[in-house]
């Protein structure tokens, strides 16, 4: 078929042509190819390899999933780990159009072609000036805030979070004036300090430390959660390498005070 010979025979034996010593190494070539291949394909459909796209809201930040992240990059350092920082609204468009593969939302709500699932519960805290009037209070209640302006996120970032934070207020009978919007709760928290207004926010917001701003417990029932936002149908074995250390990383911390009993529970 080639027209030239593979093997020379001689009265000593067979040897390779040059012809047959290409097609040897061709071949030794491609059987390794393939062994690569299968075995690429292996760590593949293992979630080791690829691409992972991760979103979340600021204030999840303040919470244990860094350490999660630092974990999964640890244990699967083949994998390229993409994060965005984006507010909840963002982060559901871009899970339902497939730029994020899942994300960390902050009152993540319900919505055709995603699958949603609470990993954690939050008490509110009132953020106030250092020298407020409030400021040597053990905890306080959202009626104490009645005639306060308050500092927050505009309800487009994310509706539901909007929403949770003024039922606090609206559950002991009035609405809060809300003076200034802020994009993220750093933000927040430096114009609390500037004596802009004071706000309610998650319990990991604590963990945030900036000088002339101090937190109290608010004694509310009223809570607040992190939530994963994923498509149930994503093809991206990544993602449950990602979700199972996560989960076991958020689950070590459930006994934290910030952790709030679901509502069956109360």
């Amino acid at each position: 078929m080639l027209g030239y010979p593979l093997f020379d025979r001689t009265t000593r034996g067979v040897r390779l042509t040059k012809v047959g010593q290409y097609f040897r190494e061709r071949a030794l070539n491609t059987v390794t190819k393939i062994q690569d291949d299968v075995e690429m394909a292996r760590r593949l459909g293992r979630g080791q390899e690829g691409v992972l796209t991760v979103g979340f809201s600021g204030s999840v930040m303040l919470t244990t999933l860094p350490k999660a992240i630092e974990r999964y990059r640890r244990l699967h350092p083949k994998v390229e780990l993409r994060l965005r920082e984006l507010v909840t609204a963002e982060q559901m468009s871009s899970l339902l159009d497939g730029t994020l593969d899942l994300g960390f939302l902050r009152d993540g709500e319900s919505r055709d072609g995603l699958s949603i699932e609470s990993i954690l519960r939050e008490r509110f805290i009132a953020v106030l000036p250092a020298r407020h009037k409030l400021a040597g209070n053990a905890t306080i209640r959202p009626a104490d805030l009645r005639n306060e302006s308050f500092v927050l996120f505009a309800r487009r970032m994310g509706p539901l979070a909007f929403d949770r934070t003024l039922a606090c207020c609206e559950a002991e009978g009035f609405r809060p004036t809300v003076v200034q919007e802020a994009p993220q709760w750093p933000t927040v928290v430096r114009l609390v300090a500037a004596g802009s207004g004071i706000s309610l926010a998650p319990a990991c917001v604590a963990n945030f430390a900036m000088p002339g701003v101090v937190y109290k417990k608010l004694r509310s029932r009223c809570w607040t959660s992190i939530d994963i936002g994923l498509k149930p149908d994503l093809d991206n074995p990544a993602v449950e390498a990602f979700l199972g250390i996560v989960r076991r990383q958020f689950s070590t911390n459930k006994r934290r005070t910030n952790l709030v009993p679901r509502p069956a529970e109360q």
